[in-house]
């Protein structure tokens, strides 16, 4: 595409096309900017128009199409084309930042985001100049521009908050400090003193704090990973700032609102994380600073109210005296009794209370609340921040804190106990006190693995939580419900298994709450109570004690997706799949229903699908009911075929990507089921899944090549008569994954189902091609995960086509090539081989090599047959060599960029291990004893005159062990 006024009238025109509300008109659009951003200058085009264009819809699509297609394409990936052609990238990094800067605000967040995503890939090494660009950026006094380069650099290096360790990331850091830190600290310096000239000018300290809350979040990036030289040299100057700015009050800055955090409150906050992490990392060299930050950030928490904007601010400022207090360097600072009971008292009650906006969140928000309460996700509500310092004070506390709490927790029941319609919030905080005071160490798959032995847990359940799960209307205090079954859920290892017992009819009965939070919490806890093991690794709760409650805890699931807010409820869907998980042949006789039901739900998500756990879920409830029925009935699985193929079509049809790689995976377990024949529905669908289109999503590889394989193991006579036009498209596949370090291995999978199932004669004609191909990747590229799958593929053709055709198909390609391929690959690399039935095939293969190839025993390869045996007893007795090459660090199909549905393995789909050599050996060192004492018997002497000169001692020893246990003598 040429950089002319036409290209880019016709961009504008598609660009505003895709903000078209109408489907009809929006998705061309989608499709023509997709199929032209391979071609060159597209990217320049579009960086034209958001400079230049006069509507400023179009600047800002444009900058997100700009962004978008940065994300997808940037990345270079092995194997794969280069999706931007060079001249196009040089001059990208040429113009994106002055542009960046130069553009307003909108506009420059998406073109900082795309620098950051550049960044990632190119900085340090090829874009070396960009550090500079940006600092000397500065100087300019324009704090626009100033708060660009703050932000492009927040975005560029937040990432040294997650990185590992290792010696390139010092070296990028350390580039960074020496350019960065000392103009961050001088206009850091700058910025505090402009504060305070324009101390009475609203607009001016906005755009300044604005500043100071992205050089504050610089400085944890920057520190993050150790305490930099320049930063311990300069740390008076951040830390006096740091602390005089905690302090700061400036009318100007205060805001009305009530739910949204103000500048100040989100400096403060942010200088909060900046100390705790010097308290945690560094205390030593913060030790000084330290007790000024306490009583600032102490005085912080005891003077600001409970408004929603504040909860950041708030639980920070808890975190930090939380990570203060468990350090033993400060446990001084805690000891005094006044002390705990002053926290306690101003602190961590007040921040515990269930507050109108908690209500609020709980009812008309829920799904935001279930992800804070229930997965901790990373926005820090008051309470969690509370808990923390509960468990933090704990540490070195724990008698004097849980006395104090005690005293709390009796009188909030007391209250509630007067009145509990209006009181019933004491209670409330009184479960949540218990609940942080009790629990010590906790992890999402087990709940609570430690608690405090002063809080007597059961005793609790049966005296305040049992109660309110057993009154007769499961509607009335829905917080207490939810709190009550909360507690069931953490506390699942410390109650006794028959109060667990009593529990499970009064959580089936609340999964017909009409709170969302309610039944959500319900269908968790039985999922999370019927994973729990007890005895022999076997499950706590067992099928014969779930069989009175069956009927009901089906039916009273599937009614709670029907409930309002629940139609796509993940924390459902995996109770229904624990239940199927648990019950087994339990759940046969209300199959006909939960399948009816669960194809509806899947007809109706996937004209939309916007819950990928919940989806994951419901497909593996799907796999779970097909293997659960035809374990007892394997004819049912017409049954199924017939219930779900009218759903899959449409799904194939409207190129659902999200679903796709699902149904090729129930699929192939449908198929599985099949004893002999591929049914014609099946084979309708065969040339279909050959489709080039199909395998240019990495997500769908895996499940396609994994239904292929079925294809093959089920019908391969079928294929061969009735679809031998499609064996080159079959191949074809193959070609195509062999050529991919990422997805060969998904090849060699593929090509061994054809040598093992497809009639000799339908694949004669290619099998030299075959071989042609994989000595070409071999020579461009011979990675160790190639070779093993080489090798078993190799020793797979040999078993099953003989060694004599081996071994002439090689030297057809090319003459001696079969020694070659002996001596560099297969002798010295067959200890790589992992895997049971892997190395199985392998010894299988080597010993025909040995005892059934006449070439070995008379022609120049026979100085090969003692190193050919040695390698195999080898791979007999010696440890597996797990060595990788250090310049082989795969991609793996999770670290492809831009948005691929990824593959998502079911694991109720599960494929068995196939072993294809199992009917003809059962062990491969008694195989090879008896193959050497018939290959003795046809020439004797030789074997043994050729044992006795060359064998090591080692394995001649192994192999006498062989021929005892096989009951052969060699002649």
């Amino acid at each position: 595409m040429e950089l002319s006024d036409a290209n880019l009238q016709t961009l504008t025109e598609y660009l505003k096309k895709t903000l078209d509300p109408d489907p009809a008109i929006r998705r061309p659009a989608e499709k023509f900017l997709e199929s032209v951003e391979g071609s060159q200058n597209y990217p320049l085009l579009l960086l034209t128009l958001l400079e230049k264009s006069q509507e400023n819809v179009i600047k800002v699509c444009a900058s997100v199409t700009f962004k978008n297609y940065i994300k997808r394409n940037w990345r270079i990936v092995e194997d794969e084309p280069n999706k931007i052609c060079e001249s196009d990238r040089i001059a990208i990094k040429a113009n994106i930042v002055p542009l960046m800067l130069s553009s307003p605000e909108q506009i420059q967040k998406q073109l900082s985001d795309a620098i950051s995503i550049i960044g990632r890939e190119d900085f340090p090494q090829k874009w070396p100049d960009l550090l500079t660009e940006m600092v000397n950026r500065f100087q300019s006094g324009d704090f626009h521009v100033i708060n660009g380069v703050l932000r492009t650099a927040h975005s560029l290096f937040k990432r040294y908050r997650h990185e590992f360790k290792s010696n390139e990331l010092w070296t990028e850091i350390k580039l960074v400090l020496d350019a960065f830190a000392l103009p961050l600290t001088n206009l850091f310096k700058a910025t505090i003193e402009l504060c305070s000239t324009h101390a009475n000018d609203a607009s001016a300290l906005k755009v300044l704090f604005s500043s100071l809350i992205l050089i504050a979040k610089l400085f944890y990036s920057l520190n993050f990973q150790d305490l930099p030289e320049f930063f311990e040299d300069n740390m008076e100057t951040w830390m006096t700032n740091f602390h005089s700015l905690l302090t700061l009050d400036n009318k100007l800055l205060q805001t009305d609102d009530e739910e949204e955090a103000g500048l100040l409150e989100l400096l403060k906050s942010q200088i909060c994380d900046n100390a705790a992490l010097y308290a945690q990392k560094y205390d030593e060299e913060f030790q000084p600073y330290l007790p000024r930050f306490v009583t600032a950030i102490w005085n912080l928490l005891v003077t600001t109210g409970q408004e929603v904007k504040y909860d950041l601010l708030v639980s920070n400022a808890i975190q930090f005296l939380a990570s203060v207090c468990e350090r033993p360097h400060y446990k001084h600072l805690f000891e005094d009794q006044n002390t705990l009971t002053s926290i306690c008292e101003k602190v961590i009650v007040p921040n515990m209370e269930f507050r109108a906006a908690d209500e609020e969140a709980f009812e008309d928000n829920s799904e935001e609340y279930i992800r804070r309460d229930l997965e901790g996700s990373d926005i820090d509500t008051r309470r969690r921040a509370a808990c923390d310092l509960v468990r933090g004070l704990c540490k070195f506390f724990e008698g004097p804190v849980t006395g104090i709490f005690s005293g709390y927790v009796n009188s909030m029941l007391q209250e509630y106990a007067k009145n509990p319609s209006v009181n019933w919030k004491h209670k409330d905080a009184a479960i949540y006190l218990v609940t942080s005071l009790a629990s010590k160490a906790q992890t999402q798959k087990h709940g609570i693995t430690q608690a405090n032995e002063l809080v007597n847990l059961t005793e609790f359940f049966v005296n305040h939580i049992q109660p309110d799960l057993k009154s007769a209307t499961v509607n009335e205090f829905p917080v207490l419900k939810a709190d009550g079954i909360k507690y069931i859920m953490i506390f699942r290892n410390q109650v006794p298994k028959e109060q667990l017992l009593v529990s499970i009819p009064l959580l089936i009965n609340h999964l017909q709450a009409e709170s969302i939070v309610v039944h959500t919490y319900a269908a968790h806890a039985l999922e999370r109570l019927f994973t729990m093991r007890g005895t022999n690794n076997a499950t706590l709760i067992t099928a014969a004690e779930m069989a009175p409650f069956v009927e009901v805890l089906l039916t009273n699931l599937f009614k709670a997706l029907t409930l309002p807010g629940s139609s796509e409820n993940e924390y459902i869907m995996k109770a229904i799949m624990r239940s199927f998980s648990l019950l087994q042949e339990s759940i046969i006789p209300y199959m006909p229903s939960v399948i009816t039901q669960l194809t509806q739900k899947l007809l109706a998500v996937s004209k939309n699908p916007s819950k990928p756990h919940f989806n994951h879920y419901m497909f593996e409830s799907i796999c779970l009911s097909i293997r659960i029925t035809c374990k007892a009935n394997p004819e049912a699985v017409g049954s199924f075929e017939e219930a779900l193929f009218l759903v899959f079509t449409e799904i194939l049809q409207n190129d659902v990507q999200e679903f796709i790689p699902y149904v090729f995976q129930v699929m192939s377990l449908l198929l599985e089921m099949h004893k002999n024949e591929i049914p014609s529905s099946y084979m309708a669908l065969f040339p279909h899944l050959l489709q080039p289109v199909l395998w240019e999503r990495t997500g769908n590889i895996p499940p396609l090549v994994r239904l292929l394989q079925a294809y093959l193991e089920r019908g391969a006579s079928t294929i061969a008569s009735a679809a031998a036009d499609k064996i080159p498209g079959l191949l074809g596949v193959f070609q195509k994954l062999i050529a991919s370090k990422a997805n060969d291995h998904q090849g060699f999978y593929l090509l061994n189902s054809i040598i093992e199932h497809m009639p000799p004669e339908s694949v004669d004609q290619y099998r030299k091609q075959i071989f042609i191909l994989l000595f070409q990747r071999l020579q461009n590229s011979k990675t160790t995960k190639f070779i093993k799958s080489f090798l078993v593929f190799v020793n797979l053709y040999c078993v099953r086509y003989g060694a004599l055709a081996l071994q002439e198909i090689f030297d057809s390609i090319q003459p001696k090539m079969f020694g070659m391929v002996l001596e560099k690959i297969i002798i010295p690399e067959i200890q790589k081989v992992s895997g049971q039935v892997e190395k199985k095939i392998c010894a299988v293969g080597i010993t025909k090599i040995l005892t059934e190839c006449p070439p070995m025993m008379d022609t120049e390869y026979t100085k090969l047959w003692i190193p050919l045996l040695q390698a195999l007893i080898g791979l007999f007795e010696l440890p597996e060599d797990d060595t990788i090459p250090d310049e082989e660090h795969f991609i793996d199909i999770e670290d492809t960029p831009g948005y691929q549905t990824a593959f998502s393995q079911l694991a109720f789909a599960g494929k068995k291990e196939h072993d294809p050599v199992g009917q003809m050996v059962n062990n491969p060192r008694i195989h090879l004893a008896q193959s050497l004492h018939k290959l003795s018997t046809a020439c004797p002497g030789r074997v043994l005159s050729m044992l006795s000169t060359s064998l090591n001692a080692e394995a001649l020893q192994y192999l006498q062990g062989y021929l005892q246990a096989a009951s052969v003598s060699l002649l």
